[in-house]
């Protein structure tokens, strides 16, 4: 290092640390100079917290000082003499300040090594709707004032595109607002963070435009998921709507959902993009097998809704809820339920806490005493087992940390970048444009579409059905956050846990939830059921009609970005030698 860039980090540790001079300079000479100056000093140095050693001393007391230096330097125990006590404070300085130094060191190189993940600099472009197709027919503007035909008062939309520039918080709160409801977290993607990527390092790409047939093949999905709210995922086989979906989605130009043989099936039909999603029912059993919690057994029956009830359908609803009126509550069933259904699926992540799905899965893994992977010490050492580190607390703690992280993430991406519509404001548009109210560019394979028409026959309206009352959060849909929180958290699991372990004793609901019966069939391993996993919590807001298909495939992939950041950046921080070894969602096989 030059002598310039050494004085610049000196004076850096000194403005962080505000550190005694008699301190910094130990800090910056061998040890055994800085013992000789500290012995010729005529004023007491700093005791380790940063008071003078007489009052170290005092506070202590002799015997505790004396504990100190042998749990620390492993000195023999026991009341020593006040010289011997002066000599060993002056060693236990010099380890701290040694363990201070290198905590710092630690840092700049966690730091560092962030910053080398994000080069080369990432472009963060959208898909050019917001410019290119008028009155920003094409974004998110849900919660603003909206004419009769649901378009953005232009002034209100211009008012969020200046304080997505500006940043400035004041702008942020003079976004004029419909009918009272808020928009939800607005400015997270401006935070910045100390771990991981930075949220402005990541990109995702362009989401599809209204004019492509991409698009056309998501919405119709949707439309099709809204139709086969209620079959019983146990009945895909043989029910007709779930054979006619498959069947037009199998058409269309640009559907990218599994297929088999080139045809969508019921087998793939609303599953995600990996082995492990085609590979058994279509639920993961991470939520249906009981949760061991503590002393507690939780059952995952939930309080589901019941059948039949769609919202937003009757024009004048959808308009006013696009306006952010209040809306009426659920409708519940009284008798709790296992996952069966779309339905029961969007109600679980309708209220779930984001990260819930994951933490269950880690308590299940841990109460199966699933093996850990085989590059961590638990694995790797004679003698020792995990805990703090590499163990069950280490593990709970950390599938839960990655979440606020990936949520800044996609908050950035939603935001700052796409501001995509939602999938209810494109099905007005769809609505007005079929209905003759007004015309868009909307590629054409979605206002021919058979669920187009069969959703009109069923509600008198082209709108999408939704599960929840107020449809959608009040923010952009592009990316997901349940998709990127399902990402991040579903990759610190596959780099702890052995993903080829198979799962004993699988499981599916009875036809009416209310128990689990025995199933029987391929092989259900860790690393599927955990893939399968992010793709359930991910597509049940598709399922809801809240979210479109890339909002999950592309936003797992950004949370799996950021979980594999932090991972490298924890890994430098541990004493021991290990290697965490996982398959990405795209098949890669990544270890750290």
């Amino acid at each position: 290092m030059s002598q310039s860039n050494e004085r610049e980090e000196r004076e850096e540790y000194r403005r962080v640390r505000g550190r005694p001079a008699v301190v910094e300079e130990a800090r910056r000479q061998p040890v055994e100079h800085a013992e000789q100056r500290l012995a010729a000093s005529d004023e007491p140095p700093a005791g380790p917290s940063g008071i003078d050693r007489r009052t170290f001393l005092r506070r202590a007391g002799v015997g505790a000082a004396g504990v100190v230096v042998a749990g620390v330097l492993g000195l023999p125990e026991g009341p020593p003499q006040a010289e011997a006590v002066v000599g060993t404070v002056r060693q236990v300085r010099r380890v701290l300040i040694r363990r201070r130094r290198q905590a710092l060191n630690y840092r700049r190189k966690a730091a560092r090594l962030a910053i080398r993940r994000n080069r080369p600099l990432t472009m963060l472009l959208n898909n050019g709707e917001e410019d290119e197709i008028p009155g920003r027919v094409a974004n998110y503007s849900k919660a603003l004032p909206h004419d009769a035909l649901g378009h953005v008062d232009p002034a209100a939309y211009d008012a969020v595109l200046q304080a997505v520039t500006s940043g400035e918080p004041a702008d942020f709160d003079a976004i004029p607002l419909g009918l009272g409801r808020k928009l939800t977290s607005p400015q997270a993607g401006l935070a910045f963070d100390l771990e991981g990527p930075d949220s402005h390092s990541m990109a995702l790409r362009p989401a599809p435009r209204i004019d492509s047939a991409e698009n056309s093949g998501e919405m119709v999905e949707l439309y099709w998921m809204a139709l086969c709210r209620d079959v019983l995922f146990a009945d895909y086989d043989v029910d007709p709507t779930v054979a006619l979906a498959a069947a037009e989605l199998s058409s269309m130009s640009d559907f990218r959902g599994p297929k088999d043989g080139g045809v969508v099936t019921p087998a793939t039909l609303f599953r995600g993009d990996t082995p492990g999603d085609l590979t058994g029912p279509l639920l993961s059993q991470f939520l249906w097998h009981d949760v061991p919690y503590g002393s507690l057994t939780i059952s995952q029956r939930q309080r589901t809704l019941m059948p039949g009830i769609e919202y937003m359908t009757a024009y004048p609803d959808w308009l006013a809820v696009q306006n952010g009126a209040a809306t009426a509550p659920d409708v519940f069933d009284p008798t709790p339920r296992y996952i069966r259904t779309l339905r029961d699926l969007a109600q679980y992540v309708h209220v779930d806490a984001l990260y819930e799905a994951y933490l269950n899965a880690c308590l299940i893994l841990l109460g199966l005493d699933a093996p850990t992977d085989p590059g961590l010490p638990p694995v790797t050492s004679p003698n020792q087992i995990g805990f703090a580190e590499f163990g069950g607390p280490h593990a709970l703690s950390l599938v839960t940390e990655v979440a606020t992280r990936a949520l800044k993430a996609v908050w950035c991406a939603k935001w700052l970048v796409h501001r995509r519509l939602r999938p209810e404001e494109f099905g007005g548009r769809v609505h007005n444009h079929l209905t003759g109210a007004a015309t868009y560019a909307i590629d054409a394979e979605v206002l021919s579409s058979a669920a187009v028409a069969a959703t009109w026959n069923a509600h008198g309206s082209y709108l999408l059905p939704q599960a929840f009352p107020e449809g959608s959060p009040t923010h952009p849909s592009y990316g997901a956050g349940h998709a990127t929180v399902a990402g991040a958290c579903v990759t610190i699991l596959k780099a702890f846990f052995d993903g080829s372990f198979v799962l004993p004793n699988p499981v599916v609901p009875t036809d009416d939830g209310t128990a689990l019966v025995p199933w029987a069939g391929t092989p259900l391993t860790v690393g599927g059921e955990l893939d399968k996993l992010a793709c359930n919590i991910a597509s049940g807001r598709n399922a809801a009609g809240i979210h479109w298909r890339t909002d999950y495939s592309e936003s797992v992939r950004l949370g799996e970005a950021v979980a594999l950041g932090i991972l490298e950046e924890q890994k430098i921080a541990h004493n021991q030698d290990f290697t965490y070894t996982l398959t990405t969602f795209d098949g890669a096989m990544v270890t750290i």
